[in-house]
């Protein structure tokens, strides 16, 4: 069975390119070969890329029949540990998943609304007037205490400060296309010491890991120290043969929370920041919304506001901070819609040139709200949390904190971009960022916050 046609570049032209230009890269394809094409990455099997939502649709409402994914991401390896949840398939998967989904859902995830909002007025505090700061390093700042909090009940202190530094530095291995390629090219994973790239990922991973059972064994030997949070919660659970979870699926997990569960949200939140103050109409469309609520909107109320959610949608559909979703590696022959695949095919459906389709999104380059109020767009169409059965688990806490971020800045903040210079994204390791991390300036105080500083200070 032939794969469907794409790029005849040699093979590390095309890994080049993935790595350091992946959305025009993308642009560039879908022009070409159309919503279904082969890429060959040097070093990985070859890929078929689909951005078609009907194959989109047979792909993910067949997951487990079909496909399996765990193994097709053996990348994250050497980063997130082998009991990572993003390399399991199977009964295992559905059981890990099983054991980790209470915490990310329901009543659990609305829980953690005023904790997101305080957090985030106490980093908003400390800006000063007239002084330009960058949007993402103050948005990862935000979501590293929001995940600090919801995982571990901690807002500061000894343990606090411990993780932190140590997350940032891993974080930072990848942090630009150069860097990246430590990921994508596994001959540069070789510890050389704590001097080498890969050496220093190693030794702060091994640092992170004893801290992290240091405080499982803390709690497991002091029940009253299980809280309300998310690692409390993976600590009692258990499966449906009552076995709790291994130390070394906790760590994993826990490794992958960490990683995956600030540095997105940050980068979207930073994108967020962007538009805002790009397009001063949506700015003002949205603070009309927000105050319609009143004085001191309970966040639950704010985050079902329709403007805010479209706002939101936009963000993530215009810049996907994940360029795809999981690959599927079709166990057998299967046929989908007509087409036939062999065994051991990776499908990737591309959450990017999906959101580009004409068809679908009219104008696609352009930032528009809108059309999230004027058209419902399905899973197989709006995709920016991957979707059927590996859709992200992390994704109803993400959205939460997305849309009260947003709404406890603009409406207490006046924020300008602090430069005209053009914003491009930018490779982060598996994720796309804004090139110059957003430069913004408080100008001032919107006289709600003032009118709350002048009370506090009557009191």
């Amino acid at each position: 069975m032939k794969l469907p046609d794409g790029p005849k570049t040699p093979s590390l032209f095309q890994l080049i390119n993935w790595i350091a230009r992946p959305f025009k890269y993308l642009e560039e394809c879908a022009a070409k070969y159309g919503d279904i094409y082969t890429m060959r990455l040097f070093g990985f099997p070859p890929i078929v890329f689909v951005a078609d939502p009907q194959l989109i649709k047979e792909i993910f409402s067949n997951d487990t029949k079909y496909f399996d994914v765990g193994r097709s991401n053996e990348i994250f390896r050497p980063l997130f540990g082998d009991n990572s949840i993003l390399l399991m398939d199977g009964s295992r998967h559905k059981k890990e998943r099983k054991l980790l989904m209470p915490p990310f859902h329901g009543e659990k995830v609305k829980s953690y609304a005023e904790a997101i909002v305080k957090i985030t007025e106490e980093v908003a505090s400390s800006w000063q007037v007239n002084k330009p700061f960058i949007a993402r390093d103050a948005t990862q700042e935000i979501t590293f205490k929001v995940i600090m909090q919801t995982v571990f009940g901690l807002s500061e202190g000894e343990k606090y400060q411990a993780i932190k530094p140590l997350l940032v530095e891993m974080l930072e291995a990848s942090a630009s296309p150069i860097k990246s390629t430590i990921i994508f090219f596994k001959f540069l994973q070789v510890d050389l010491g704590p001097w080498s790239p890969w050496g220093k990922y190693v030794s702060n991973r091994n640092k992170l890991y004893d801290l992290l059972q240091t405080e499982m064994d803390e709690r497991r030997s002091n029940p009253n120290k299980l809280g309300n949070d998310i690692l409390s919660l993976m600590l009692t659970a258990t499966d449906e043969d009552g076995q709790p979870m291994s130390d070394e699926q906790l760590k994993d997990e826990l490794m992958t929370l960490l990683s995956a569960g600030h540095e997105t949200t940050a980068t979207a939140l930073a994108w967020a920041f962007y538009w805002l103050e790009k397009i001063p109409q949506v700015k003002e469309k949205l603070l009309q919304e927000i105050e319609s609520l009143g004085e001191n909107p309970d966040p639950i109320a704010l985050s079902r506001l329709p403007y805010l959610t479209a706002f939101c949608q936009e963000t993530l559909r215009i810049y996907p901070v994940v360029l795809t979703a999981l690959a599927r590696v079709t166990k057998e022959d299967v046929e989908i819609m007509g087409r036939k695949f062999a065994a051991e095919t990776n499908l990737i459906p591309s959450i990017y040139s999906t959101h580009h389709r004409e068809d679908l999104y009219p104008n696609s380059k352009e930032f528009k709200p809108e059309r999230f109020l004027e058209r419902q767009y399905s899973s197989y169409e709006f995709l920016p949390f991957g979707g059927g059965a590996r859709l992200c688990l992390g994704y109803a806490l993400a959205t939460l904190e997305m849309k009260l971020v947003i709404a406890t800045i603009v409406s207490q903040y006046n924020l300008e971009l602090a430069d005209n210079k053009a914003i491009e994204p930018m490779r982060r390791g598996g994720t796309m960022t804004p090139s110059n991390g957003v430069p913004l300036v408080m100008t001032g105080l919107r006289e709600t916050k003032k009118a709350d500083l002048v009370a506090g200070q009557s009191k």
